[in-house]
């Protein structure tokens, strides 16, 4: 049985979508008038009883120079994968090599999911296929995939990927989790010296 807090913050999480509707009518229409902010308003609620989503919590926390670094990082992976995906399309005697990895992230938080399955998607060469909620689990088709060290390292930017949306719009909570996760570029060095040790 739910309490009556626990109710409030059912129907407050319910209040951004809500908007969101009506806003998004809003621009269909083209036009402001009082009778299509009600009729958003009917169709909106509707909607939100209709379909109700999941509960997303937000982490109420963004840092803004990590903010700007994932973004810059994104459009940079955008780019070079773009020159990739195109070197593909026109190289002559192409081998074709594909795979369906399955990655397990560190968070918790569906937000961070959703935004890593999105930020992964749009970088050309890999496509999310699935996502196992409950395991915090992305299943991606990624393309040019020729050894295991092609694989661990898409894993990687991944989960690069990853670290960057929660430092920047993570919880207090996602971040301590994501403490211990070492950068792709600073598991190379590691890898290095330990090799020339070894």
């Amino acid at each position: 049985m739910t309490t009556p807090r626990e109710r409030l913050e059912a129907i407050g999480n319910q209040i951004p979508p809500l908007i969101a509707l009506i806003v998004l009518w809003m621009l269909l229409w083209g036009e402001f008038s009082w009778l299509n902010l009600l009729v958003a308003f009917v169709v909106g609620l509707v909607v939100t009883v209709a379909f109700y989503l999941v509960p997303v919590q937000l982490s109420g926390r963004v840092h803004p120079l990590h903010t700007v670094v994932f973004f810059v990082r994104l459009i940079l992976d955008i780019v070079r994968a773009s020159i990739d995906v195109s070197w593909l399309a026109v190289k002559p005697r192409l081998i074709a090599s594909n795979a369906i990895l399955a990655i397990r992230l560190h968070t918790r938080s569906d937000l961070i999911l959703t935004w890593t399955a999105v930020a992964t998607s749009i970088v050309p060469g890999s496509i999310v296929v699935d996502i196992d909620r409950e395991s915090s689990i992305l299943y991606l088709h990624v393309l040019n995939m020729h050894s295991a060290a092609h694989i661990e390292s898409f894993r990687r930017q991944v989960l690069d990927t990853e670290r960057r949306i929660v430092r920047a719009f993570g919880s207090r909570e996602d971040v301590e989790r994501m403490r211990g996760v070492i950068p792709a570029n600073r598991l190379d060095a590691r890898r290095a010296d330990q090799n020339k040790q070894g």
